[in-house]
């Protein structure tokens, strides 16, 4: 029996019958059937880059602003906006009928708390706020921003879901705390009474959801029809347990398949492969804060070694290489921003030499190195093997701490040290719109200990940003992204390990799944 067919057989055997109760066969009600890639651990998208969280957001809350097909902001919740005293003046009004989850009207005192709360914490929001001079009420339904200078970034710094709008009783909620209600205005209810961490999440159709009457429903643009009145997220961990769910029509649909079941399920006629619009950069992370990773001679060593074929080859098989790619650097092959700079750093020879020079000039000592393996993310945990590996080849001492993905995520954001509950090596994957161009991508800020969890300190790159965002030029900003991925290359606040397509698969029957993301208000039965 082959890998494929046992674990296929051996998820069918163990696991189905592990499952909850699916069937649903109330009098006018529709149910999707989702399995998340990984479990929700993390409610408020506040605290977490995870994309699951983001996800949760994106069904629970409305934002100002939403994202086309070509990931160009457009109002979603604003009505009318108007610019004045030379685009430093923005005036926003809410569109018409929209209301919270509790039953309250949302006003501009709603908008004000939440934009003030997503000023705080979140990166482009901080930049914003960094121009804001005046944010106020104006009336019940308009507030307005002043600016010291022109930021045409405004509107999508608006649109992600780390912008959600939630009631001001909750948005005013101390920065360091994360909000314990999910009360958004969005199209999808959180029932938080059936939500069981590690086992489902329900969403319920919010019926005083009133959708934008103009546009074209993709992405989070245009009006958010929710077609199907529940949504169910079954959380199934065992891969080969949920691809023989829904081979058996207990799911609808799996967010992430490995390539494994690939050739299995193309051969099955009920089911349809989907795959995502934008690769998912994968990256190696390093902790700054301490030793021996706050030495830059240490990250360049491990740079001079990193081979990205060997990594996307174990992450997704050699078998489907129309799934991954390697040869990548900080922003999405293809797209604009995209370019060669410093790229032969990590595409040149591999140098073990080198490294073991570098890591000697850099005093390693032979302490322990706390590599972070999430056990239940199949692609992350091959970087940690492969990445393991690698630095037993190094003589580097590893403490490789497996665990789930939500005890990952909260791990990684411990800023103490590795052997006080820290770590020194992660892995993670940004979202492609998250390198498309410097606004979203977290992986390149240089904050110290604001910054995204790793905390490296990089002004040089926080200049070349906020030029970026104030070019004139398509020319300009092309150079300046160059500029940013050689200080990448040179500082090395993570390393690109190779990008990956998400691969989807959905029962036939369900049409307008997006491509760009699970956002479930577009779906239907055909």
């Amino acid at each position: 029996m082959d890998r494929r067919t046992f674990l296929l057989s051996s998820g069918a055997a163990v696991g189905l019958a592990q499952l909850p109760s699916l069937s649903f066969a109330q009098a006018g009600k529709s149910l999707l059937r989702w399995v998340p890639e990984t479990d929700l651990a993390l409610l408020d998208p506040m605290f977490t880059t995870a994309t699951i969280t983001a996800c949760h957001a994106l069904q629970v809350f409305d934002t100002l602003y939403g994202l086309d097909e070509n990931y160009q902001p457009q109002p979603q919740m604003v009505g009318n906006q108007t610019l004045e005293n030379n685009d430093l003046t923005w005036k926003l009004t809410l569109r018409e009928g929209l209301k919270f989850h509790d039953g309250s009207a949302v006003t501009s005192k709603d908008i004000v708390a939440s934009i003030i709360r997503f000023g705080k914490r979140n990166p482009l929001g901080q930049t914003l706020f960094g121009l804001i001079t005046e944010l106020k009420a104006v009336n019940e339904k308009t507030i307005e921003i002043t600016l010291s200078k022109p930021f045409p970034l405004l509107m999508y710094s608006l649109s992600g879901s780390s912008a959600s709008i939630m009631p001001e009783r909750l948005a005013n909620t101390p920065d360091n705390v994360p909000v314990k209600e999910m009360i958004g205005s969005g199209p999808y209810r959180f029932i938080a009474e059936k939500w069981v961490s590690g086992s489902q999440v329900v969403y319920e159709k919010f019926t005083d959801y009133v959708p934008r009457s103009d546009g074209v429903a993709t992405n989070t643009a245009g009006p958010k029809i929710a077609h199907v009145t529940d949504v169910k997220w079954q959380v199934i961990n065992d891969r080969a347990t949920a691809v023989a769910a829904l081979q058996n029509n207990e799911v609808d649909g799996i967010e992430s398949v490995d390539n494994d079941f690939i050739p299995v399920l193309r051969k099955d006629p009920a089911i349809t492969l989907i795959k995502s619009a934008l690769p998912a950069i994968s990256i190696m992370r390093f902790n700054h804060l301490y030793p021996p990773f706050d030495n830059v001679l240490m990250r360049r060593a491990i740079l001079a070694v990193v081979n990205q074929t060997e990594y996307m080859t174990a992450a997704n098989g050699s078998e489907f290489p129309e799934y991954w790619n390697d040869q990548v650097g900080v922003w999405v092959p293809g797209t604009p921003m995209a370019t060669k700079a410093g790229l032969e750093k990590l595409t040149g020879k591999r140098d073990f030499a080198l490294a073991r020079s570098l890591i000697k000039e850099a005093g390693y000592k032979g302490e322990p190195i706390v590599l972070l393996d999430p056990v239940d993310s199949p692609k992350h945990h091959a970087s940690a093997l492969v990445t393991a590996d690698l630095f037993k080849k190094l003589d580097l001492k590893v403490d490789l701490r497996s665990m789930d993905w939500g005890s990952y995520l909260q791990r990684r954001n411990s800023q103490e040290p590795p052997a006080a509950g820290g770590w020194h090596v992660g892995f993670t994957a940004m979202t492609g719109t998250s390198n498309l161009d410097p606004t979203s991508n977290l992986g390149i800020r240089g904050t110290g200990k604001q910054a995204w969890f790793g905390w490296p300190t990089n002004p040089t790159i926080e200049k070349l940003r906020t030029d970026w965002f104030y070019a004139p030029t398509l020319e300009q900003r092309k150079a300046l992204c160059e500029g940013i991925q050689l200080q990448v290359f040179d500082q090395v606040p993570y390393i690109p390990l190779g990008a990956i397509y998400n691969l989807m698969a959905l029962r036939k029957g369900w049409v307008n799944f997006q491509a760009q993301g699970p956002v479930f208000y577009t779906m239907r039965k055909g």
